[in-house]
């Protein structure tokens, strides 16, 4: 029997980035908020400590900051009428568990999307005409404009310390900055990351062939930095520990060092740490969230958490979950195309090479996660499609994140695994080499969905999440296309080995990372009939239930998905206390 508690005015479900940021407009207005999250709280402990926090044993291979797959876990298969099974040991992407979740251990590669991304079907319509955008491609717009979005942007970017060029300002281009951004109105609030011997070389080839190469934008910061909240980052090392690891030197920008400390001292504030939530409590017939059901993980113990407000921040996979066990929204029908919870299912589409110098010395540890230099003009719709056979793109960048010894041993092809001259081609290589690599979107395809698994359950019994995912036509076209401009750019670095890139191909394989950037499932729009949450992130089917994160996009840009869900957390912030103030459909 559940323990039940006092009411609360908001509880967000996930103690990750995008609750932070709306319980830091909410708690700035006074409004009583909690927060429950399932992991720990690891500011002080191995994960930020030299010399644990360099352990890459511990934390890359072994991912102790990542969900803990003997709890929880999800089921592939690549089509509807195949079988579906569970994943032991996922690799493809990384949900995080935690004060912060996977933001503690993401590289600090922020973008804004194109000015076209929020009205991409839209967009190409008018471009391309609407016989352009095939049938099995639920492609939408969100509801919301990049201009609305944009002083979020703004605000964002100053909280994170973000390092980089602008490209576009008010409207002018500037040199050095990424031409083809949406306008912003303020630079960047640091300068951008020293560039790398890596990005030396792919600018000098970028050139060559007539683009414009610029800096990544980073949330690793150049410089000590002290954001408008009065929170501080530390100066970038170079360290080589940024993704999968908690930054020992607190330059990475993180909720958990920005956010969550801050947000403590704030008297309507309360984090629930270990709090494993089992349900959100629905009345079907008022159509109203009455709070959530969790467990306590250190007692054991059930609780109810009556709230009017429940706001589901948890992972992308698990926000969908939580509204399929509760039966809020109808499940998505991939044979009828109706329903749409679990719909529009995406990942991200990766390629690449590697490139091998003899007389270039690249040190691949010197090196922060988004110490990149990128080209834009493969990515999204900045280049014509016609005629192309698919839609979509990717940045293609110098791709070096770190040089760390377990992972990081790259060799030219036809070198055994093992053995003596596996050894001296380590030596002769590592610090000679880096790999140029597409970063690309994924469209949104009519059989890729998630749903509720029949078969099988998790540690406390409930349903695992399926996943029927493939790589489709589309994103194969784009790979292949993209694969052959990397090609160009490698042989214009003048390497001496430049293999060829390999495009993606289906079948999608759990086993190899892909980026953590999973999207859908919980999209949003502005038609309750394609949508499962409104351009306010407000639940068409209950007025006082809002979804944030990387769930809501319709589909997925070549982009980083945290810059834009940096912009829409603060917009929910301002949104909630909207609606705290007079409750309605906003």
């Amino acid at each position: 029997m559940a323990t039940r508690l006092k009411r609360r005015t908001v509880v967000f479900v996930g103690g990750g980035f995008t609750a932070a940021l709306a319980a830091r407009q909410l708690t700035a207005k006074g409004v009583d908020v909690v927060v429950l999250e399932r992991g720990y709280d690891r500011t002080h402990s191995a994960a930020t400590s030299l010399p644990s926090q360099r352990d890459e044993l511990r934390w890359d291979v072994h991912g102790e900051l990542f969900q803990d797959w003997s709890v929880q876990t999800y089921t592939l298969r690549h089509d509807a009428r195949g079988t579906a099974l569970p994943i032991r040991r996922l690799e493809a992407f990384k949900p995080g568990e935690g004060m912060g979740g996977a933001a503690n251990h993401w590289n600090g590669q922020t973008w804004r999307w194109a000015e076209y991304d929020p009205i991409l079907r839209t967009h190409l319509e008018n471009r391309y005409g609407k016989k352009a955008i095939p049938a099995e491609m639920a492609i939408q717009d969100w509801g919301v404009t990049y201009a609305e979005m944009e002083p979020y942007h703004d605000q964002f970017e100053k909280l994170f310390g973000i390092a980089g060029k602008a490209g576009n300002l008010r409207g002018k281009l500037q040199e050095g900055g990424n031409p083809f951004e949406g306008p912003r109105q303020n630079e960047y609030p640091q300068k951008p990351l020293p560039i790398t011997e890596a990005g030396v070389i792919f600018s000098e080839a970028a050139n060559k062939l007539g683009y414009k190469p610029f800096p990544m934008p980073a949330a690793n910061s150049p410089e000590p930095y002290t954001n408008p909240d009065g929170m501080q980052l530390g100066q970038c090392q170079f360290c080589g520990h940024c993704e999968r690891f908690i930054c020992e030197a607190n330059a990475k920008a993180s909720p958990e060092l920005l956010l969550y400390p801050m947000l403590r001292k704030r008297k309507s504030f309360e984090l629930r740490l270990q709090t494993h939530v089992l349900d959100i409590l629905y009345d079907g017939q008022v159509k109203r969230v009455t709070g959530v059901r969790y467990i306590d993980r250190v007692t054991g113990r059930e609780y109810e958490q009556p709230a009017d407000i429940v706001v589901l921040s948890s992972f992308t996979m698990n926000n969908t979950r939580f509204l399929l066990m509760a039966g809020i929204g109808t499940p998505y029908n991939p044979k009828t195309g109706r329903g749409v919870v679990g719909k529009n299912f995406c990942h991200q589409t990766m390629s690449g090479t590697r490139v091998f110098f003899k007389n270039r010395w690249i040190n691949p540890f010197l090196a922060s996660g988004a110490s990149q230099t990128v080209i834009d003009e493969f990515n999204g719709d900045n280049f014509d499609h016609t005629n192309l056979g698919f839609l979509g793109g990717a940045y293609i960048y110098a791709n070096v994140t770190n040089g760390r010894p377990i992972t990081s041993r790259a060799v030219p092809p036809g070198m055994p695994k093992w053995g003596s001259t596996w050894k001296k081609a380590n030596a002769d290589w590592y610090a000679h080499n880096f790999s140029i690599t597409a970063h690309g979107s994924w469209y949104p395809h009519r059989e890729n969905y998630v749903d509720l698994d029949p078969t099988y359950v998790d540690a406390y019994g409930q349903p695992l999440l399926r996943m029927t995912l493939d790589v489709r036509e589309n994103e194969r076209k784009m790979s292949e296309y993209l694969s052959q401009k990397i090609d160009e750019i490698a042989r214009a670095t003048g390497a001496d080995i430049a293999p060829p890139a390999a495009p993606r191909k289906g079948p999608y394989d759990s086993r190899v990372y892909q980026t953590t950037h999973v999207t859908g499932g919980t999209i949003m729009g502005s038609d309750p009939a394609t949508s499962v949450v409104s351009p306010h992130l407000q639940h068409w089917d209950a007025e006082n239930l809002f979804v944030v994160g990387a769930s809501v996009y319709p589909f997925n840009a070549g982009y980083n998905p945290t810059g834009p869900l940096g912009a829409l957390a603060l917009r929910l912030g301002d949104d909630l206390n909207d609606y705290v103030a007079r409750p309605r459909h906003l």
